[in-house]
């Protein structure tokens, strides 16, 4: 585990973050468009849940 620093010389570390943080952007854009497409309102059920209980 001493060694795990040599890594950044078999890869670039500019690229490597730019490839991270397309990654993270395309998976949170993927996420949300799931959800949004799923059809659950979750403001009109936290509102029932709410009415529900009083």
């Amino acid at each position: 585990m001493s060694k795990f620093y040599k890594i950044w010389l078999i890869f670039d570390p500019r690229r490597v973050f730019v490839a991270q943080g397309v990654f993270l952007f395309l998976l949170a854009a993927m996420i949300h468009l799931v959800v949004l497409s799923n059809g659950i309102n979750w403001f009109q059920t936290a509102a029932a849940v709410g009415n529900a209980a009083m």
